[in-house]
């Protein structure tokens, strides 16, 4: 268990707290691209800070501060320009840098004051890759926005979920690093949800973890596997600081604050061989709802609903006082220590673990992945429809509820399925 003075310290991420100066450090996934197909700003709170993301004319973006400079008006009402935000309160124009470029009413009546050459709002970078908008909210030079392997895989078709989970971030990212909870949390939860009392999947006898450049790599041998299944040589990653990646999709769990957590999951479904060349335009991008509106219970069908439970259940701040960590846990215990390690870093002038600053590592950051084969060299529509996990997903998105019926109708399209392939699963 954590003291409540150390379970304050990994949970609190607003300006100037350790963990937050920490993961200022980094670039985070805040929405898709495509998102601004038909909007053109969105309110942003991200790591306790309330912000605008928008894209102007000119087809650029940029994330400030979402009151005005003036009179606090909420800036994520403006109208964009060719060039910045413009508050409609009173007119006055702000430019990807925070900088006030005018005034209209003082550029007349005190030209000579140059008063907006004074102000400047909070505004921080913002740069695209593989579908998603990233934002950094450090301190200059900024590290290169991970180009991770699965974003350089051709002939698949990406999507991206974004839901947000009320409560804090680390529960969920400490989730990343727990490999026993598959078995009850996903497999056998199933079952029971299906009205079946069993039989329960296979037990797992073995977990073992390991550290390694980005972040830290998890293994379980289950009872009917042997050491040489890929769960055990290859295993899973917690990818630093908020992620977690299983090959074909990676999820982030970004800090909005101390109660509120950005869900985004970024999934690559590789099209048959058929269907190759296959070239994806832009990534869709789809809210998942979390909870059932008939019931007001969280929805559990789904993979991803069902960590959701989990992570709520803990409270809005899990309270580490009173857990008692078991030998499963080992993951945990190292993913709080490096978690000190990277805030003494910070707090000494040193970059924490897993930044990228170098552009030829970063054209294509591979990661230990099970299956890549899969992924990079493809199946046949026979194979993957008789495959025993990939054949499962060709019916339902299996991660999270709620996919639209134009992006499931779009990843059928890309798939070259067939009525009869789907209701075959």
């Amino acid at each position: 268990m954590l003291s409540e003075a150390k379970n304050r310290q990994l949970t609190q991420v607003g300006p100037g707290t350790p963990m937050g100066e920490l993961l200022r450090r980094y670039w985070h996934p805040i929405a898709a691209v495509s998102e601004f197909d038909k909007m053109e700003t969105k309110p942003v709170r991200l790591l306790g800070e309330d912000l605008v993301l928008y894209k102007d004319l000119g087809g650029n973006f940029g994330l400030i501060d979402r009151r005005c400079a003036h009179r606090r008006a909420d800036l994520s009402y403006g109208f964009v320009e060719q060039s910045g935000l413009r508050c409609n309160y009173h007119g006055w124009l702000f430019d990807r840098d925070g900088r006030c470029t005018e005034q209209p009413y003082e550029d007349i009546a005190a030209p000579h004051a140059r008063m907006k050459e004074r102000l400047r709002i909070t505004a921080y970078p913002v740069e695209q890759k593989a579908g998603m908008l990233w934002a950094y909210l450090g301190p200059q030079p900024a590290p290169l926005v991970p180009n991770w392997e699965p974003f350089t895989w051709k002939n698949g078709f990406a999507q991206i979920v974004i839901s947000e989970i009320p409560c804090n971030w680390l529960q969920c990212q400490e989730n990343s690093i727990d490999p026993v909870h598959f078995e009850w949390m996903h497999s056998n939860w199933s079952i029971r949800l299906k009205g079946e009392t069993g039989p329960y999947a296979p037990t797992h006898i073995k977990v073992d973890f390991e550290e390694f450049d980005y972040g830290i790599i998890y293994k379980r041998l289950r009872e009917d596997t042997s050491e040489r299944h890929p769960l055990w040589t290859v295993g899973r990653v917690c990818l630093w600081p908020q992620a977690f990646c299983l090959g074909d999709h990676i999820e982030w769990r970004i800090p909005i604050d101390d109660e509120n957590t950005l869900s985004i999951a970024w999934a690559f479904s590789r099209v048959p061989k058929e269907q190759e060349p296959y070239e994806q335009g832009p990534i869709p991008a789809w809210h998942g709802p979390v909870v059932d509106p008939d019931t007001g219970r969280w929805i559990s069908s789904h993979v991803m609903n069902q960590d959701f439970v989990a992570w709520v259940g803990q409270g809005t701040i899990a309270d580490r006082t009173k857990e008692n960590l078991a030998s499963s846990d080992r993951g945990i215990a190292m993913l709080r220590k490096r978690f000190g390690e990277d805030m003494d870093a910070v707090a000494d002038g040193r970059d924490p673990s897993g930044l990228i600053r170098d552009p030829a590592v970063n054209e294509c950051v591979e990661l230990p992945i099970a299956g890549r084969h899969l992924f990079t060299e493809g199946l046949t529509r026979e194979q993957l429809l008789a495959h025993p996990i990939l054949g499962k997903h060709l019916a339902d998105y299996p991660f999270q509820a709620g996919q639209p019926d134009e992006v499931k109708a779009a990843y059928r399209a890309a798939m070259g399925l067939r009525d009869e392939d789907v209701q075959a699963h």
